[in-house]
């Protein structure tokens, strides 16, 4: 077992992280920006370490600090949270070169799945099913015209490195493919230094429903069901919950072993989840695979009973998962909100600036994972997450009642957050029937909302 790990990451990931470590007996070793030296994960770890300026390019983006950092405090491991180079095939590359572990799937596992055509065509070689599209990346706009009439409107141009919304189109019609294609190019060469392009069937009104994937390097892969993460603004997810009211056992199944086969012809090992777009009539699609930590993973764990760092960290240690399949079980319903210094009255605009008052919600089946405190500062050069508020309970109609109890007792003063957005949002009719909105319901809401 490792005796220190050191993490690549701040805020909430790396305070939940370090927690992980101390109740394995493990050292952690922080590292942090010159904006984030007033932080709780910098306070709460063994040791830390400047990096660099406040921007992420000047600091948790530069691997030679990373590394430094790593050599200088013996670490033996690195852990790389979520975001920044979760996802970095070369960062992963870097440390194996280093003789460090990295704590997720080999680089050649990230490098396979992180292009999102690529990850299709592996998905298609496993049978999962996928959204009819282009066979790989579309160069030109004449060639994106020719699978348009093939497949049909609507279609969605999306960047094959992409994320978060970005380089991604839906076009209608002919007049509008043109300039969508050359958009969402230009889009994704400025935000991940990669303008390939691929184009999908556009499903209009979809679930967006996630398998947790667990695999060691013995072989063995288990999935620990569900996440239902439909409620979603510009592909932004604000709220999660485990199991998903649409998806009957059957359903799970299909879908929790179309994960896992697409996880062994990957021969990935770690934690990973593997995406989908689920139609109303219970047909899913392959979507994407996110090779890391996912932030909604507390949910995940609250109703399976599964630490998924400490997890992570174990099999990244070269334990065997000690789990079966059949040993997995779904006990009760949890929901996570993601509460960010935004201000919903002005188009969510990122509200960073100094906490004045924090007083987190308490009581049975509450979870805070957060790294606020009263006094602290927000930064304005990450994101906007304070805290993950998240919930459990015996069924779903018992966790959304307990989540606005929790909603009415969190208090953050001196910022704006998204609280009082999520206390309207629980209590919407549609999510509390859970069963009639799609990946679009929150900003049609918006839309219509009076002022």
């Amino acid at each position: 077992m490792f005796q220190k790990i050191l993490i690549a990451n701040r805020g909430e990931i790396a305070l939940r992280i370090i927690r992980a470590c101390h109740e394995m007996g493990i050292k952690a070793v922080a590292v942090f920006s010159e904006a984030d030296r007033g932080s709780l994960h910098v306070k709460y770890a063994d040791e830390a370490y400047c990096i660099g300026r406040a921007p992420a390019s000047e600091s948790y983006l530069r691997i030679p600090q990373l590394i430094a950092a790593c050599e200088i405090s013996d670490a033996e491991a690195i852990h790389p949270g979520y975001g920044f180079l979760a996802e970095n095939a070369h960062f992963a590359e870097i440390c194996a070169s280093c003789n460090i572990k990295f704590i997720g799937p080999s680089h050649a596992a990230i490098t396979q799945l992180g292009d999102k055509a690529n990850a299709k065509a592996i998905a298609q070689q496993a049978g999962v099913p996928v959204v009819p599209g282009s066979d790989g990346v579309v160069a030109t706009p004449e060639e994106a015209l020719i699978i348009a009439h093939r497949i049909g409107y609507p279609l969605i141009i999306k960047a094959t490195a992409g994320g978060g919304g970005r380089g991604m189109r839906v076009v209608h019609t002919d007049i509008s493919l043109t300039n969508a294609f050359n958009t969402a190019k230009a889009e994704a060469e400025a935000c991940f230094g990669n303008g390939a392009v691929y184009i999908e069937k556009y499903i209009a009104e979809p679930r967006h429903v996630e398998i947790q994937i667990m695999a060691d390097e013995h072989g063995n892969v288990i999935h620990l069901g569900e996440r239902d993460c439909t409620m979603q603004r510009r592909h932004q997810k604000l709220i999660e919950e485990s199991p998903s009211p649409v998806v009957d056992a059957a359903l799970r199944q299909r879908m929790g072993d179309a994960a896992c086969a697409l996880a062994r012809a990957a021969n990935y090992t770690n934690a990973g989840t593997v995406e989908f777009l689920l139609d109303d009539s219970g047909h899913f699609y392959f979507m994407e695979v996110n090779t890391r930590v996912q932030v909604e993973h507390c949910v995940t764990e609250f109703v399976t009973g599964t630490d998924i760092i400490r997890r992570q960290i174990l099999t990244a240690a070269g334990e065997p998962l000690g789990i079966r399949q059949e040993d997995v079980r779904l006990n009760g319903w949890a929901i996570e909100c993601r509460i960010n210094a935004e201000d919903p009255d002005r188009n969510f605009m990122p509200c960073p600036g100094k906490i004045t008052n924090y007083l987190p919600p308490g009581g049975p089946g509450v979870r805070v994972d957060g790294a606020g405190y009263a006094g602290y500062s927000i930064p304005p050069y990450y994101d906007s997450l304070v805290a993950k508020l998240i919930v459990h309970a015996r069924d779903r109609m018992s966790a959304i009642r307990r989540m606005l109890r929790a909603l009415g007792e969190f208090q953050i003063d001196g910022i704006k957050t998204t609280i009082p957005f999520h206390r309207n949002l629980i209590k919407h009719p549609a999510f509390v029937r859970g069963n009639r909105y799609s990946t679009h319901f929150v900003e049609e809401w918006l839309a219509n909302k009076a002022p």
